[in-house]
Parts: structure tokens; sequence; C-alpha cells
């Protein structure tokens, strides 16, 4: 299972954010997502965890998905972007 860094942590070891993006999804979009992690457990006898790895590398997992779906979770993930994230692209 994986471990929500809560916006303290991310103060404490990281500084003041410059945006934080909130990932939300449909009742569906996580029922779907749901079964597709756990045929991925049941698959290898639950010694592995199943995952949603996204460019910007945010970890989904069933017991996310559960506690977003009770209403525990305002979001399935939160992604903090930080002033050194922001790079300038120049067109040639």
């Amino acid at each position: 299972m994986s471990e929500r860094m809560n916006l303290q942590d991310v103060l404490r070891d990281y500084g003041v954010p410059l945006a934080t993006l909130n990932v939300t999804a449909s009742m569906s979009d996580c029922q779907e997502l749901r079964e597709r992690l756990m045929d991925i457990r049941s698959l290898n006898q639950g010694k592995e965890q199943g995952y949603l790895e996204v460019a910007c590398t945010i970890y989904i997992d069933v017991h996310d998905i559960d506690r977003y779906l009770s209403g525990e979770l305002p979001n399935l993930a939160e992604i903090y972007t930080f002033p050194e994230d922001v790079k300038t692209y120049k067109e040639e």
C-alpha cells in the first residue's frame, strides 16, 4: 500500500509548491481501474501491488481508490509543482 504525502509533509521536505493539481475520477472510472489493479494482485497471489504510473509518477493503489470512493479522501492524488519544475520552451 502506498503512503500519501500530505501538504505538511511536502512543505517540510520540499518547500512551498507553485501549484497543486488534484486528480479526480468518476465512480465508473474508479471501478474499472480498481478491477484491473485487483486482477494484478490476484495473478501474483498478492506478492505485488498493481498501481497506475503516470508520466509524473503518481501511485494510485486500491486502498487510495477505496478511500476516495468512501469520501475519506477529497481526490485520488495531488500533484505538487515547484518553480524549478517550470521549464522555458524556445521555438526555433
